[in-house]
């Protein structure tokens, strides 16, 4: 018990940079941005970061999972790094100079011909993020998630401060006589700013993370790096599908929708913006899986690993049961946190809530493929929940619109969930109470469908359908704790 109150604090203390984030573009940069900007216009910042997550997998090729199984394989964090780090310098500049070298023939690709600035912006972006993957991944594996925190929250206040700056700052720096900023201040590239307050914060972590590369040893061992890049490798497979399944539906809807550009784009904004209120799931699955996957591979020569890793699992589903229930009650108040001309997707927020749970899950469920080397069928679980992703993007989107993502979404990470639990008992076996974690979902389910119910009844009255989910809200806290008392007593009051 006490190692999973360790891993919960980790996972708060990870959460803290993800959630300050989060929290940030909540209260400051989505009302902002859905307010500030077109639908249309939010749908093409939204389109360039979807791009910009799948080319991190490529740039990174998963060095970072591969520096966590062979620094604590080979008990030695050092050579590790170093090997690492000199094969991402020198991947990261090469791929980076060739995104740059053709940057208006992938804007044209992309559809933003008059815009090859983006690309340029872009491939330096991902170019600083991959060199700090490996910095921070050694941070997570030496289990100081402090200085971790700390970082990523530098990031964030760096991001919010210049895109402040560009996007209102300049202007009226220009209106009261400052001409000079009439040269870095575009008034008919307000999104550009977006990117380049971006890169202007990925290159601060650079900075932060030099003490981290001041320790990198000039020694390359090249049978390590083969071996690192033969347990990497598959899970480029499993990160390229990751980003399929959590974001490759938004050019598909730019592409699939049936209208001209435009139209498209703007149902890509209220998507995006209405999926940023289910974030909160899925940033507590992301702190989640920052603190679990070191933890799993610190962990995996105890004796009772298995037992500890079942209790994790059940415990992630308490608590993610308890937030869909807590997001889905107060809605009508987390809403207004983006502009009214985006609200007409909150359709699909209850939907992604439980994808991002199974996807939790799934983090649980298929560590056993990291531990046993078998990463290249994790690969093939990731491909066949990229499949239902786009065949069910591919056949619904002109049917049911923005509402497909969202289904597929849940259909892919309840695939990939079950598909790791079942094959794991093959090579891994590990006793998951699966029929608790499936009452904590169940139950959460239904008092949301009940709290639906009440919403007809009262007819809108706002003050009493808070009344009523508050009071559901508890009663789900009551049975949970009354059901777990063995479980919770411990972690909450020892």
């Amino acid at each position: 018990m006490s190692l999973l109150k360790k891993l919960a604090g980790e996972t708060a203390i990870y959460g803290t940079s993800s959630i300050l984030s989060r929290l940030l573009h909540y209260v400051i940069l989505t009302p902002y941005f859905t307010n500030v900007f077109t639908t249309g216009q939010y749908g093409v910042v939204s389109d360039m970061y979807t791009y910009a997550a799948l080319l991190l997998v490529l740039f990174t090729y998963r060095m970072e999972t591969a520096f966590f199984r062979f620094g604590t394989k080979n008990k030695n964090i050092q050579d590790t790094f170093s090997t690492a780090s000199i094969s991402l310098i020198i991947s990261t500049i090469t791929f980076s100079g060739i995104m740059i070298a053709f940057a208006q023939p992938l804007a044209n690709l992309l559809q933003y011909p008059d815009h090859a600035d983006y690309v340029m912006w872009f491939a330096l972006i991902i170019a600083f993020d991959a060199l700090s993957a490996i910095p921070f991944a050694r941070l997570r594996l030496e289990n100081k998630p402090i200085r971790f925190a700390v970082i990523k929250t530098l990031n964030i206040l760096v991001n919010i401060f210049f895109l402040f700056f560009f996007l209102e700052g300049c202007p009226i720096l220009i209106r009261n006589g400052w001409t000079f900023f009439e040269h870095i201040f575009d008034a008919e590239n307000r999104i550009a700013y977006v990117f380049i307050s971006n890169l202007l914060a990925s290159g601060a972590v650079i900075l932060f993370l030099l003490p981290q590369y001041f320790d990198i040893k000039f020694k390359f061992d090249k049978n390590l790096w083969k071996e690192m890049l033969n347990y990497s490798l598959p899970l480029v497979i499993v990160g390229i599908a990751g980003v399929i399944n959590q974001l490759i539906s938004l050019p598909m809807l730019k592409y699939l929708l049936g209208g001209n550009q435009e139209s498209n784009l703007s149902q890509v904004g209220i998507y995006s913006a209405a999926a940023k209120l289910a974030v909160l799931m899925n940033l507590f699955t992301q702190a989640f899986n920052y603190a679990a996957e070191p933890f799993f591979f610190r962990n995996a020569e105890r004796s009772d690993s298995r037992v500890i890793y079942a209790q994790v699992g059940q415990a992630f589903a308490l608590v993610g049961s308890f937030a869909f229930l807590g997001i889905m009650m107060y809605l009508d108040i987390i809403q207004l946190f983006i502009g009214r001309d985006f609200r007409t997707g909150l359709e699909i927020v209850p939907i992604l809530l439980i994808a991002y749970l199974f996807l939790g899950l799934y983090y649980n469920f298929s560590i056993w493929y990291k531990l046993t080397n078998n990463t290249k069928i994790g690969a093939y679980i990731s491909l066949g929940g990229s499949a239902i992703t786009l065949s069910m993007n591919i056949f619904l989107i002109p049917v049911i619109g923005y509402m497909a993502p969202a289904w597929a979404a849940l259909s892919c990470y309840a695939f990939m969930a079950a598909a790791s639990y079942v094959i794991g008992r093959k090579y891994y076996p590990i006793n998951y109470p699966i029929g608790k974690i499936g009452l904590y979902i169940g139950l959460a389910i239904t008092c949301y469908l009940f709290s639906n119910f009440c919403r007809t009844i009262v007819d809108g009255n706002l003050v009493i359908t808070l009344a009523i989910n508050t009071g559901i809200l508890l009663f789900y806290t009551f049975v949970i704790y009354q059901i777990e008392k063995k479980l919770l007593k411990p972690m909450l009051f020892k």
